[in-house]
């Protein structure tokens, strides 16, 4: 499979993130995480998961643990299992951001 323009992927919600898969293996998901100025993905944990974000437009904050980072396009965050991590919008326009999951989330 080949996305020559995963931004062309994305969508947006008016009231939440919204959410784009690109790409789904049995080891390995990666998908779009759309935000609207002021959205955020609350900082959550994934127990038995490790995450990649990969900003692909945009501005934000990036949280890892108690550590906040600003992000813009081209910053690469790592989110270990078990360490809580968020992201959210923190500029005038829309935000990107690819997110690569292994393993995959269930039901996705």
């Amino acid at each position: 499979m080949v996305i020559a323009n995963p931004a062309a992927e994305a969508r947006f919600d008016p009231d939440k993130m919204g959410k784009a898969t690109l790409a789904r293996c049995r080891n390995l998901y990666a998908g779009l995480n759309c935000f609207e100025p002021g959205q955020e993905h609350k900082s959550h944990v994934h127990q038995d998961q490790d995450k990649f974000y990969y900003v692909i437009s945009g501005t934000g904050e990036a949280t890892i643990g108690d550590a906040a980072f600003p992000v813009s396009a081209g910053a690469f965050v790592a989110a270990p299992e078990g360490v809580p991590h968020g992201i959210r919008n923190t500029g005038d326009g829309r935000l990107i951001v690819m997110v690569v999951m292994g393993p995959p989330p269930p039901g996705k």
